[in-house]
């Protein structure tokens, strides 16, 4: 389950964090497929990707379960499965004012559109260094408008986001860090709390985390 809207860039996204893609270019295709509603209608809710041909579907990380808007697990089960799959490593010479971070999640509200029609949606956002919010993306799943943010990155070919700050609207769950870890981006900003796995993953990684960030 997900909110329309930003649709390839949650598949690029997604893909990214299952491994299964490293590049812009390993994606070579997406589009709508015929995926129909009870009127015959396209529902625009499936889309066909198709791979290079040096990119596959590891048999590790196929799904056995549907994904919703309440599961982010990456394909993943340890963290030393995550950094083992990570690409990239922050840039721990990166320094941060601290203004910066506590600025986050206005600069984040100030451009979640949906929440101001419904209430009820998260969002994600690409900070960078120099306080300019480069790309905000809303969602039903946190992971999911974290997933459209790191596929917009990746269409622009920025990854490594080592100038970046990943600003969050909610907690900062370990399927979140694990995100920021996999895209080399060197802080999260959360505005509620980080689970423990989160904070055991940030620190194996070098990531800096922050909860309650409001």
């Amino acid at each position: 389950m997900r909110t329309p809207g930003n649709d390839i860039d949650l598949v690029r996204g997604l893909l990214y964090s299952e491994r299964i893609i490293t590049e812009r270019a390993d994606m070579m295709l997406a589009c709508y497929c015929a995926g129909y509603d009870a009127d015959g209608v396209n529902s625009y809710n499936v889309l066909d990707v198709t791979l290079a041909s040096g990119a596959a579907v590891p048999a590790a990380v196929r799904r056995n379960v549907m994904t919703t808007s309440a599961c982010g697990i990456c394909g993943t089960t340890s963290i030393d499965q995550v950094l083992r799959g990570s690409v990239y490593e922050a840039d721990h010479e990166v320094r941060v004012a601290a203004e910066l971070v506590l600025s986050a999640p206005t600069r984040l509200r100030q451009q979640q559109r949906a929440f101001d029609r419904t209430g009820g949606l998260h969002a994600a956002g690409l900070l960078g260094l120099d306080s300019e919010m480069r790309c905000v993306r809303e969602d039903v799943g946190r992971h999911n408008a974290v997933d459209k943010v790191i596929g917009w990155a990746i269409e622009r070919q920025l990854l490594p986001l080592r100038q970046m700050i990943l600003a969050v609207s909610g907690r900062a769950s370990f399927e979140l860090t694990q995100k920021a870890v996999l895209a080399g981006i060197p802080v999260l900003a959360a505005v509620s709390a980080p689970s423990s796995l989160a904070a055991e993953l940030a620190e194996e990684a070098g990531l800096t985390l922050v909860g309650f960030v409001r």
